[in-house]
């Protein structure tokens, strides 16, 4: 039930403002991605795959606001994208990192593991979209209320298919280096990590947030979630 870091996730108030930002902080621009009807938003992609992340991209997403959501009104997007505080962030400051998801094979056994500490991670629900490879599908832990929980830093997990994305995307000329996090509560996210057999995800006592590093054609950058 090894889980590795599987992507970053950047959200924005649109998906220009969220390009926009990639190029002017990243000094790229982001390769295309896709909708996603079960929760009505899009995203673009880029791989940031590296030694020490070997199937790692970067997901910039966004609510799609020409989509309905196929999921029922009572249950809200993933990521926490219907939460007015973080929308009013995002407005606020504009694009953030929020969060991060792990992959794994059996993503199920993963979800009782952590339900045996108290975390109620939600439920694996099936998701795919179209692709110009062919579908994508994967399994992905979704709460009713779309929490990420503990300020985004215990990651969502995700089953892929046949199929994982980086398949298919180029070198983007960025890198992931490291990931880092802080909160509080870190000796129940640490616990929660080692239950996931979790690694390549630094953990500190402190004021909850995540910083990536990563390489990039501006050199060194370092996104911080600020506890969002």
């Amino acid at each position: 039930m090894t889980a590795q870091l599987d992507h970053l996730v950047v959200a924005a108030t649109s998906l220009a403002e969220g390009v926009a930002w990639c190029e002017s902080t990243l000094g790229i621009t982001p390769g295309p991605g896709g909708e996603h009807p079960l929760m009505g938003t899009h995203n673009r992609l880029f791989n940031i795959a590296s030694a020490g992340y070997p199937a790692a991209y970067f997901e910039i997403i966004a609510i799609n606001s020409e989509a309905t959501k196929a999921r029922t009104d009572c249950h809200r997007r993933w990521f926490d994208l219907d939460a007015d505080s973080l929308q009013h962030t995002l407005a606020r400051t504009g694009p953030q990192l929020i969060h991060f998801v792990a992959s794994m094979t059996k993503a199920g056994n993963a979800v009782a593991a952590l339900a045996a500490q108290g975390i109620d991670r939600g439920p694996l629900l099936e998701a795919s979209r179209m692709t110009p490879n062919g579908l994508l599908a994967w399994k992905i832990t979704v709460r009713d209320d779309g929490q990420r929980l503990f300020n985004g830093t215990l990651p969502t997990l995700i089953e892929w298919g046949a199929v994982h994305p980086t398949h298919n995307m180029a070198a983007s000329g960025v890198t992931l280096e490291a990931l880092q996090v802080c909160h509080p509560q870190a000796h129940l996210l640490r616990a929660a990590y080692q239950a996931l057999d979790l690694a390549g995800v630094g953990i500190h006592p402190g004021p909850a947030h995540l910083v990536a590093t990563l390489q990039t054609p501006k050199g060194v950058v370092q996104l911080n979630s600020q506890g969002v």
